[in-house]
């Protein structure tokens, strides 16, 4: 540690002093305070129970839950000399040995797009990357509600991330399940939004920058508590979610919850099944959404090992082995 440049240190130092500042500007620091203001401006302050084990014993019998996930990995180097590789999965908790996944593959290789080697199109490829992602975890969804026929379709991530970049099968998901009952929820493990942020500004002048939600939320909820966000909080709801930040285990994080605006009503129940699957000594994540991501996950040993076994050494290394991989 003493070999550490000093000014990185310095650096550091100041960055703990600015975010020390920004926490005490927010009700002077006070968390009694700002749960209050919590309560009255953002949602009601709910203690929920997890679900008994006859309500969990109907939601079985009515067709369980399906997890949603997807992974994607990248072989290669620079464009175009790179592929990627996509999978989504949707699990059962009822059929668990009959999962659905869905899978893709793409390559600037095999594509007619240029890029412009001076300007680059990192925004678009990632743009792209979102979309072919996100579509394939949809497709992998509406497969499981017309083979699985579940309760509950539980998404890892917030709904509007679908609709932004799924936008057509997602329609048809949504579609799909307000035809057939099934409840579509979204489990945000990494909270972005700044909606509770933003309303304590327009009441309080002096706070400056961006407040986050996540940064505020933490260690304030007591374990079990809930908020259904009020409806002229929530950004998400003119594009059709109501939305809840629940604390779902010991580790003072919260979590977040979107459900389609149809369901509403099923909201409270959603974050009672979330509360149920999630253990308490966790970092706040449903059990069986931690199931489906290790078992979706493309690793880079899985990886390396496709691409040797299905693709011509001579092509694999004239293509997607880069400069880097050489040199490991």
């Amino acid at each position: 540690m003493d070999s550490i440049n000093k000014e990185l240190s310095n650096l550091l130092e100041k960055v703990n002093s600015e975010i020390q500042k920004k926490q005490k500007s927010v009700m002077d620091g006070d968390k009694i305070k700002l749960k209050s203001f919590m309560d009255s401006e953002i949602g009601k302050i709910k203690k929920i129970e997890k679900l008994s084990s006859l309500e969990l014993h109907n939601i079985h019998s009515k067709g369980g839950i399906s997890g949603v996930d997807g992974s994607v990995n990248r072989a290669g180097g620079s464009y175009p000399h790179f592929i990627e590789l996509y999978q989504g999965l949707a699990k059962s908790t009822v059929f668990r040995d009959n999962p659905i996944f869905i899978s893709g593959v793409y390559t600037p290789i095999l594509s007619e797009e240029k890029e412009d080697p001076l300007t680059g199109e990192t925004d678009l490829r990632e743009e792209q990357r979102n979309i072919r992602l996100a579509t394939i975890e949809v497709e992998a969804a509406i497969g499981s509600v017309r083979e699985h026929k579940p309760y509950a379709i539980m998404m890892d991530g917030g709904l509007i991330r679908y609709n932004i970049y799924a936008g057509d099968a997602w329609s048809r998901l949504v579609e799909l399940c307000e035809a057939t009952g099934t409840i579509l929820m979204g489990v945000i493990k990494d909270i972005k939004t700044s909606a509770v942020g933003e309303r304590l500004k327009e009441l309080d002048g002096r706070i400056e920058g961006v407040l986050y939600d996540r940064e505020l939320l933490f260690g304030l909820l007591e374990y079990g508590e809930f908020i259904h966000i009020n409806e002229d909080i929530n950004r998400k709801e003119p594009k059709g979610y109501s939305s809840g930040f629940l604390r779902s285990s010991l580790y003072p994080m919260v979590i977040g919850i979107d459900i389609i605006e149809s369901q509403s009503q099923k909201l409270e129940e959603m974050a009672r099944l979330v509360l149920t699957l999630t253990p308490e000594n966790s970092r706040g994540v449903p059990l069986w959404l931690d199931i489906v991501d290790k078992e979706v996950k493309i690793s880079d040993d899985m990886m390396k090992a496709l691409m040797e076994r299905y693709l011509d050494r001579g092509i694999y290394e004239r293509y997607f082995v880069s400069e880097r991989d050489k040199r490991s």
